[in-house]
């Protein structure tokens, strides 16, 4: 907190004031209270930090992501709407993985390097595409033209459905790695102890690579 002395400094004088004017206390004690409530107010106001959200450290990716919530409130409202049970499904599978991904770039905004066209790109395409899907599929449009492209945007949001999914895991990719190589340090210290003969956490993953 800025200006945490000030703030700390009007309490003590406080503290101090009323007993020694207000309350006719001796001045040593009156100067212990003041001292006590300066200390006090020190140790409180130190503990409080201003924390700083993504709008204030990045505010480029904090409108992406702003954006991608709406984006992906748009999905979850167009849902119903479709007739599709296939297609209903992927869309919510869809919804609820850019969910993961929005929460896991806003606990960890460094993830989003690697994502910059899942914002930028697939998700405005997905929004337009699916947008168009409702209007042709509410206008029963039975042209070749209108049944190629429902036929087409069915089998796009269902590679979608997989491709986000794919970056989900993407974005966990090196946490996997580092804690698979944190489990056969940790195995391999427990045998050299002599604590364990066989570990359990990598039998599965042994007896896999064989």
């Amino acid at each position: 907190m800025k200006n945490k002395e000030v703030v700390s400094a009007i309490v003590g004088s406080a503290f101090f004031a009323v007993p020694y004017l207000g309350m006719s206390i001796a001045l040593a004690p009156a100067l212990a209270i003041g001292c006590v409530a300066f200390g006090a107010s020190e140790l409180v106001l130190s503990g409080v930090k201003n924390k700083e959200t993504l709008k204030d450290t990045n505010r480029k990716l904090y409108l992406k992501i702003t954006t991608a919530e709406k984006q992906n409130k748009e999905i979850l409202n167009l849902i119903p709407k479709v007739e599709s049970i296939e297609t209903r499904k992927n869309l919510s599978e869809i919804h609820s993985t850019i969910n993961k991904i929005i929460t896991t770039i806003q606990s960890n905004p460094k993830k989003a390097e690697h994502i910059d066209n899942f914002f930028d790109y697939y998700l405005p395409v997905l929004i337009k595409i699916v947008n168009r899907y409702d209007e042709v599929e509410n206008q029963k449009l039975i042209s070749k033209e209108g049944k190629d492209f429902m036929t087409k945007a069915d089998k796009m949001i269902s590679d979608t459905n997989r491709a986000f999914e794919t970056i989900l895991s993407s974005l966990y990719q090196k946490d996997i790695m580092d804690a698979d190589a944190d489990m056969k340090v940790y195995n391999l210290m427990l045998k050299a102890d002599g604590i364990v003969d066989d570990n359990p956490i990598m039998k599965g993953s042994d007896e896999g690579e064989e």
